[in-house]
């Protein structure tokens, strides 16, 4: 399964890291996932949000054909 994070970091200005990792389920996601976040942002990080990673240009939108 796909997931996305999303890790916010920075003091006064934050900023946002996005990436997605490939996981059996979400708690191996956040296992692997930690791995990925650089180091020079790892001490500033204060929120780490992980979701199903649901792609752009397979996603149906309300009023779409099936």
């Amino acid at each position: 399964m796909q997931f996305q994070i999303t890790v916010r970091y920075g003091g006064r200005y934050q900023r946002y890291h996005t990436f997605q990792v490939e996981a059996e389920n979400a708690r191996q996601a956040m296992v692997d996932g930690a791995q990925h976040i650089p180091d020079e942002i790892a001490n500033q990080t204060d929120l780490v949000e992980l979701r199903v990673f649901v792609d752009p240009d397979a996603r149906k939108f309300v009023g779409e054909d099936e």
